[in-house]
């Protein structure tokens, strides 16, 4: 680094990610035009709104790659996380656009059943079948690049295109009652349907988008029981101001207080607790600040611990 010294690199390169990306974005854009014609042509909603959602994936994935790009950037004298976090802002970002979207379908399907419009039944059966084709290659491309490398804007990315691909069933599945039973209300009945399934995988993004934000404790971690492991090492007598969060959907980091027992040499406490968190748990991104009670001031702190527990 041109200004500092990190013992661990703050960017995340991704390489099977970044080409997953502009495979489905290529192809992704040629389908939305394919499909918005397609939808104007036999007037189906249901078509309409698979349209929406893949042009709502063309932003989707440019957030995607942009995430991408900067989560490569080392860190800076502002950024001492480097840009890790761009990560975690593109997924919320996408998430909403998941939610707006299945409120617009919901909008759009309660008018199509005060106005039913008739169904060109061939352009939507032949638009449909193409896009379920399509979106059955980019949900398996993406589906494994998520196994491969972790990334929750890229996981972001795939919830559009298990949306789409639903939307596309759908739409196969509209077209056909509507020809063999001659109703049209199927239509925005299917659409109002994939839209709440649209709407539950923007929510999940957002909530854990929104956990990361907050920097709680990321899912798998029981701090308590990483307080007693950090407590069965010898010369720990106490943990205190411990926190553990994310930077990115895969980059954890953890900072503690820990008072050393006399007698005891602090930096090798704080080796063997390094140590331990990474063995055990996989975190290697730590901060641990060893302190002495005749020196810090937290005499009260210790009175009281040791009266609470005296108590119990």
């Amino acid at each position: 680094m041109d200004y500092d010294y990190h013992h661990l690199p703050h960017v995340k390169v991704q390489s099977k990610s970044r080409t997953a990306l502009w495979a489905t974005l290529l192809l992704t854009l040629f389908f939305t035009f394919v499909e918005i014609a397609g939808g104007l042509i036999s007037h189906s909603l249901a078509l309409l709104s698979d349209s929406a959602h893949m042009a709502s994936d063309v932003i989707a994935l440019l957030f995607s790659m942009l995430a991408l790009f900067m989560a490569t950037r080392p860190p800076n004298r502002k950024y001492t996380f480097g840009y890790l976090r761009f990560e975690i802002i593109a997924s919320l970002l996408n998430g909403l656009t998941l939610t707006a979207i299945a409120i617009g379908i919901f909008i759009e399907g309660i008018k199509r059943f005060i106005h039913p419009q008739t169904i060109d039944f061939k352009w939507m059966l032949i638009i449909a079948s193409i896009g379920l084709v399509v979106n059955i290659a980019l949900t398996v491309v993406l589906h494994r690049s998520t196994k491969e490398e972790e990334n929750l804007n890229v996981k972001s990315a795939l919830w559009h295109f298990i949306g789409d691909l639903l939307n596309s069933a759908g739409v196969i599945i509209s077209a056909l009652l509507i020809y063999f039973t001659g109703m049209n209300f199927f239509d925005p009945l299917i659409s109002i349907i994939i839209g709440g399934v649209i709407f539950y995988g923007g929510a999940k993004i957002i909530r854990e988008s929104y956990l990361i934000l907050m920097d709680t404790v990321p899912d798998g971690f029981d701090l308590e029981q990483i307080r007693a492991d950090m407590y069965a090492i010898e010369g720990i007598e106490d943990v205190h101001d411990m926190h553990l969060w994310n930077i990115s959907s895969d980059h954890c980091s953890l900072t503690a207080h820990v008072f050393v027992k006399n007698g005891c040499e602090p930096l090798h406490v704080i080796l063997a607790v390094n140590q331990m968190l990474e063995i055990k748990y996989g975190i290697r991104h730590t901060t641990i600040q060893t302190e002495d009670p005749a020196i810090h001031d937290h005499a009260d702190y210790l009175r009281q611990k040791k009266k609470r527990l005296a108590g119990a």
